[in-house]
């Protein structure tokens, strides 16, 4: 059983809202999204985000939650839907002949909140990850803040890869 300090629980109830609110979200969007490979991606990430929540809710219960299996999946199911998604994220160069490629509004309006939302969430996790003093608590929010990077990254690459997003 592990001891919280009161400032680590408010922590982790501020990381339990914002894991609520990401699985939501997701879910949400995905059925809100036109295109197919985009549903597929929120999906994807909602249920990671699940994953998120039940760790955070085990820590709040007290119990240190096996990381090991997670970490296992998560990657099992990153590398999956980087397959899949892969070819289609990298778009033909004529596709993209000056970077005027017609993309959904609808779409890049849920991508564009949802790379806010990541990067919100990223950065809650880099506070509370200095706020713990057991280190193995420290570790599994490290690797949740991660994940919540590669989502970015995920939404990020579905942007620039359908002409949502120009890097100049």
């Amino acid at each position: 059983m592990i001891q919280l300090s009161e400032k680590e629980k408010l922590l982790l109830m501020d990381q339990k809202t914002h894991e609520e609110i990401c699985v939501d979200k997701y879910a949400k969007y995905a059925n809100q999204a036109q295109d197919p490979q985009l549903k597929q991606l929120f999906n994807s990430y909602s249920g990671k985000e699940q994953v998120h929540l039940d760790t955070i809710n085990q820590l709040l219960s007290g119990q240190m939650p096996n990381m090991g299996g997670q970490q296992n999946q998560g990657q099992q199911g990153q590398n999956q839907q980087g397959q899949q998604a892969q070819p289609q994220q990298m778009p033909n160069p004529q596709q993209m002949a000056g970077g005027n490629q017609a993309y959904n509004q609808v779409d890049a309006k849920l991508c564009t909140d949802m790379l806010m939302t990541e990067k919100y969430v990223s950065g809650a996790y880099d506070t509370a990850i200095f706020e713990f003093r057991d280190p193995n608590i420290r570790q599994i929010l490290n690797h949740i803040q991660k994940e919540e990077q590669e989502h970015g990254e995920g939404i990020f690459q579905y942007m620039q890869g359908h002409g949502m997003y120009q890097v100049h």
